[in-house]
């Protein structure tokens, strides 16, 4: 369709506006094919034969390009490293970038990925995709242990190439390789454990083992892999005593709780009884040294008093008798009667008990007139 039928407005305008110097009158512009054809007419009474040559020629150099890069030439990925085979033999590395290579079949580059960070999983296999589905291996998780019980394990392995040349030729499957060594690792530290530390404490430990054995394994084998770390995903009983495995749990949990409460208890009576002893023992040792001091100064105070006498008995005497009788009497009811004035005192009377006699409930001392009655009568 030429280009003055798709503008608006005819006359002279074309499809990027009107023709710079037209006129507003008629004329009939050229459309793109013609000026195409006009140009290779002129292109080809240029060039000498007429130049039908001219295509055939550039799509031979452009296939001659692109079959000299790709044949001389390789790039290499930032996370791949170029191994070049001569004839089939290994003879170099290539790092990262574009690299000159002599073509195929003299030379051939193979690209593994070396910083790529490859998973299995033994035991599970999740759903095509990263869906959330897992299914369940139990040929590949369920293991014995060394005190003869069966633990369902699942794991992962993290593993990256360490050394290409050995990774690319000195074992055939790798994947499969480290899915076996993986298992064959696991099962040997499970069955040389007991369930119970490997269902609460020792999982790290267990992880930390099975990685040691797995690296240990494959570089024996000089596979050219690195194992970068092991994940235990799932470590419970087998489905069908996994309750009664949860009793235990719970029973044992129970039993420890009661022992550290009790081990409470015993830290603190423990220490109390230690020093309430500790008291006793204080206080007998006071009441000793008390009564061994006591005991000499009466008897330093009795020599004193002998010397004492020795020089005036009988001024000794009358003291010890009136410091006897002070002592005596200072812990003894008395009542001092004056023998001139208590002539109306009747002999008889508990002069003692009247003296130390309590006060008197409001019940008793309804009672009060009738005793003294009596002691009137």
């Amino acid at each position: 369709m030429p280009w003055s039928n798709q503008s608006g407005g005819g006359g002279n305008n074309g499809p990027w506006g009107p023709r710079p110097g037209g006129s507003g009158g008629g004329g009939q512009q050229p459309d793109l094919e013609d000026i195409l054809r006009k140009s290779q007419d002129k292109l080809r009474q240029a060039m000498p034969g007429g130049g039908g040559w001219l295509l055939p020629a550039v799509l031979a150099v452009l296939v001659a390009v692109v079959v000299g890069f790709f044949g001389f030439f390789v790039r290499v990925n930032t996370d791949e490293v170029g191994i070049v085979l001569r004839f089939g033999e290994y003879v170099r590395q290539l790092p990262p970038g574009l690299h000159v290579r002599l073509p195929y079949p003299i030379e051939e580059v193979m690209l593994p990925k070396v910083t790529r960070a490859n998973r299995i999983e033994i035991g599970i296999r999740s759903a095509q995709g990263g869906g959330l589905s897992v299914r369940d291996v139990p040929e590949e998780s369920l293991m014995l242990t060394g005190d003869e019980n069966i633990v369902d394990i699942d794991f992962v392995v993290v593993w990256k190439i360490s050394d290409a040349p050995d990774y690319l030729f000195n074992i055939q499957n790798p994947e499969g390789t480290v899915k076996d060594v993986s298992e064959s690792a696991m099962r040997e530290i499970v069955g040389q454990s007991d369930i119970e530390p490997i269902l609460t404490s020792s999982r790290a430990q267990t992880e930390g083992k099975v990685q040691q054995l797995i690296q240990r394994t494959l570089d024996g084998y000089k596979a050219g892999i690195e194992i970068t770390q092991v994940q235990l995903q799932k470590v419970d009983p087998p489905a069908q005593v996994i309750d009664a495995f949860r009793d235990v749990q719970a029973a044992r949990a129970d039993e420890e709780r009661l022992q550290n409460e009790a081990q409470a208890y015993a830290n603190r009576v423990v220490p109390e009884a230690r020093g309430e002893a500790e008291r006793i023992l204080q206080n007998a040792q006071g009441y000793r040294d008390q009564v061994i001091a006591e005991a000499k100064g009466e008897a330093e105070r009795f020599e004193k008093v002998l010397q004492e006498y020795e020089k005036a008995p009988d001024v000794t005497r009358q003291r010890i008798f009136i410091d006897t009788m002070k002592e005596v009497f200072s812990k003894t009811d008395k009542i001092i009667i004056d023998k001139d004035g208590g002539g109306g005192v009747v002999p008889y009377l508990p002069l003692t008990e009247l003296q130390r006699k309590p006060p008197q409930s409001p019940a008793s001392s309804t009672s009060a007139p009738s005793l003294q009655t009596g002691g009137q009568q």
